[in-house]
């Protein structure tokens, strides 16, 4: 181990405006400025010498300064494919200054040629390789290149992420991680590809201890577990909630809590119950499609053969809400996609669905079968418009030729994004979906003087009442009705879900405005085909290699894996 100084600065990259998970309009009525915190970056920052000392920069909720890059001896960043044209500015600014800068995370490891001008790349789960870095670094090397042999990690040696050096405020809730890997075998997905399919989990020892450390700074919230899927393992989460439920009532339940699951979360009434009982509130399930062919086609054979809608509807019953993934542009899909996406959406009740064209993401079984079959669009085709403004699959996806016409998938996608967040159709469902949410509410200890409640609310719902309700009136005047409606519903009919319907309201802020947007870049998009400007990248390849002028074509694709609103090592 080191024990030497250096002053380490960790900047987590800025995410584009136009993406789902970038909701700033959804964050202020939390009173923060972002809605995740960097825990990949926080892991690593617990990774180093004691000696060294660590200065974070989080460029969603402020900026790199000067003084910033003249404290540093070395800066570490990394991120997601959407966070890459930032993080690659950050790179030759920082370099530009003199600096040795060190990348790392998801997207350097899936996709590590575009960031060969760093000086060191750490590849991987950076647990078994960051100490080859240090070593590196303590015998005066400046360059280097280490990566971590895959799905070799043993998390249970993973310390507590250096929660202080965070501005808590300035997030709408913090973060762990349980688990890492997917027992599944989704055909377009990167998860399992960058951590295995054999979940490995922390102990409870270990959770426990985050926890508590978290407690300890004094924060009380949301806490989202930021596993892939958190019941990957379901033995292990099961001996591990009841722990985590002791330790809610000893600290008379400070925390509630979010995280990702797979649907057949529902099959297990034990489970739910468990997670019901320690404080879970909200989870995000992959549906992606409601047909069962393309369900078996692209291997996510644990949604086939099941009702979604009684699925999701037993979550509910167990006082969870659901945060959807739908994806078009499967090889498989009908032409009857869109009505089918938007009926299944409305049967179960999702208010808040991310709807996103598919991407094949780097290194996925996707990919190597769009690449064998030549449909696969060139990476610098996606880099240079990232490099235009950034974004997700919801405006940036389908990076290669489909089988159904181009235009027919495009329109099909605006088509479920058009119907499916009218104030209406969202509204509806928040109103359907409050009642069937059984909520739990654990007794509280008796204080020494007892909370402060009007109509059943704390002084805390209120106030959030009030920046709802005021950003609303902001913002979305117009729509003040639906929102007025949709609380006045709850309250008259289940009092209990009212801080879920005000969480999945307060939504509405933002995926309003992004689904207009969404649906104005398809219009764009399908515009561009029909005027006879789209050519596709493919054909330009495939003419360059018979020898013929090369086709013009623009580039609009962006990559953001299934978990783009995680936080990884």
């Amino acid at each position: 181990m080191s024990t030497g100084q250096c002053n380490v600065l960790l900047v987590s990259p800025q995410f584009p405006v136009a993406t789902f998970w970038n909701n700033k309009s959804t964050c202020k009525v939390g009173g923060a400025r972002h809605s995740a915190i960097p825990l990949g970056l926080l892991t690593v920052a617990a990774l180093l010498p004691a000696s060294w000392t660590c200065r974070l920069v989080d460029r969603n909720v402020a900026d790199v300064t000067e003084a910033d890059l003249a404290w540093a001896d070395l800066v570490m960043t990394g991120g997601m494919n959407v966070q890459r044209p930032d993080c690659l500015s950050l790179i030759a600014r920082a370099q530009s200054r003199g600096k040795v800068v060190v990348v790392g995370g998801p997207d350097a490891t899936s996709e590590p040629d575009f960031y060969a001008h760093a000086d060191f790349l750490v590849l991987g789960e950076a647990e078994v390789v960051i100490q080859d870095f240090i070593a590196a670094w303590d015998a005066g090397q400046r360059r280097g290149r280490f990566v971590a042999e895959k799905f070799k990690v043993d998390v249970t040696t993973t310390p507590v992420p250096r929660y202080d050096l965070l501005r808590r405020s300035d997030y709408l809730y913090l973060a762990v991680q349980f688990s890492r890997g997917c027992p599944f075998n989704c055909e377009f997905c990167d998860i399992i590809e960058l951590y295995g399919r054999m979940p490995r989990v922390k102990t409870a020892a270990q959770m426990l201890a985050e926890l508590e450390a978290i407690y300890r700074g004094g924060y009380r919230g949301h806490i989202d577990f930021v596993d892939d899927n958190f019941i990957g393992n379901k033995k292990a989460v099961k001996a591990f909630l009841p722990e985590l439920i002791a330790w809610q009532k000893e600290h008379d339940y400070p925390f509630v809590f979010s995280t990702e699951a797979s649907v057949n979360l529902a099959d297990d009434d034990a489970l739910l119950a468990l997670m019901r009982k320690a404080g879970f509130f909200v989870v995000f399930v992959g549906i992606e499609s409601p047909d069962g062919d393309t369900l078996v086609a692209m291997q996510k054979k644990q949604n086939a053969r099941r009702s979604l809608t009684k699925s999701i509807h037993k979550i509910y019953g167990a006082g969870m809400f659901v945060i959807a993934g739908f994806i078009v542009g499967f090889d498989t899909e009908k032409g009857s996609i869109a009505d089918g996406m938007v009926d299944c959406i409305e049967d179960a009740d999702i208010a808040i669905c991310m709807a996103g064209l598919l991407t094949a993401l780097a290194n996925t079984q996707l990919t190597t079968r769009l690449t064998r079959e030549r449909r696969l669009f060139p990476a610098t085709w996606q880099m240079e418009r990232m490099g235009e403004g950034g974004g997700d699959q919801c405006i940036l996806g389908l990076n290669f030729d489909p089988l159904r016409p181009r235009r027919d998938v495009l329109a099909d996608y605006k088509g479920v994004i058009d119907r499916i967040y009218t104030p209406q159709a969202f509204f509806g469902r928040v109103t359907r979906a409050a009642r069937k949410l059984d909520c739990f509410w654990p007794a509280k200890k008796a204080a020494a003087k007892p909370a402060w409640r009007v109509a059943g609310l704390t002084r805390g719902d209120w106030i959030a009442l009030f920046r709802l309700l005021r950003s609303v009136v902001l913002e979305q005047p117009l729509l003040l009705g639906y929102y007025l409606k949709a609380l006045h519903t709850c309250a008259r009919e289940n009092p209990g879900a009212l801080q879920a319907v005000g969480t999945m309201a307060a939504f509405y802020l933002h995926l309003g405005p992004f689904s207009r947007v969404v649906s104005q870049a398809m219009a764009r998009q399908i515009e561009d085909i029909d005027s006879g400007k789209w050519r596709s990248p493919v054909a330009s390849l495939e003419a360059e290699r018979a020898g013929k002028e090369s086709l013009p074509w623009p580039g609009n694709a962006a990559l953001q894996s299934r978990a783009g609103h995680r936080a990884h090592v």
